[in-house]
């Protein structure tokens, strides 16, 4: 493994984690407002929780590569599914520059969950509570 390597997958898990933490922060700070939010949206505001937990425990179990594969895996799905709900079926009404932001913001979620996929196959990499050496080596 090269250096690059060993620095890219704990880099490349801080930014992936970082939008899922702000988010999920940025919610908890913001209830009431995201909350209606997402029952103007169609969504039941009762799942908020849900939501939250799985942005601030996902990202952080992301961030420290802790089940990474699988957590990856289920941010990946929650991304798109997010996506199609808040940005993509909403753009479908719309005409001119809001039409092209919400597409953006769409394309966005479905670029991070492409990265949320590198994960799946590669795997947390260095630096991570997956790949964790033992403190002393087993007797034999």
């Amino acid at each position: 493994m090269t250096q690059f390597q060993t620095y890219a997958a704990p880099v490349g898990r801080l930014f992936l984690a970082f939008i899922f933490i702000m988010a999920g922060a940025q919610k908890i700070a913001g209830y009431e407002g995201t909350q209606g939010y997402m029952e103007m949206m169609g969504v039941p505001g009762a799942l908020l929780p849900l939501v939250i937990l799985t942005e601030l425990g996902g990202g952080i179990a992301l961030l420290l590569g802790w089940q990474a594969r699988l957590v990856a895996f289920l941010l990946a799905g929650f991304t798109l599914l997010s996506g199609l709900i808040f940005h993509y079926l909403p753009s479908l009404g719309m005409e001119g520059m809001e039409a092209q932001m919400q597409m953006i913001s769409f394309m966005k979620n479905v670029s991070i969950a492409g990265g949320m996929l590198m994960v799946v196959a590669l795997g947390a990499g260095a630096w991570s509570l997956d790949n964790r050496q033992p403190l002393t080596q087993p007797a034999e």
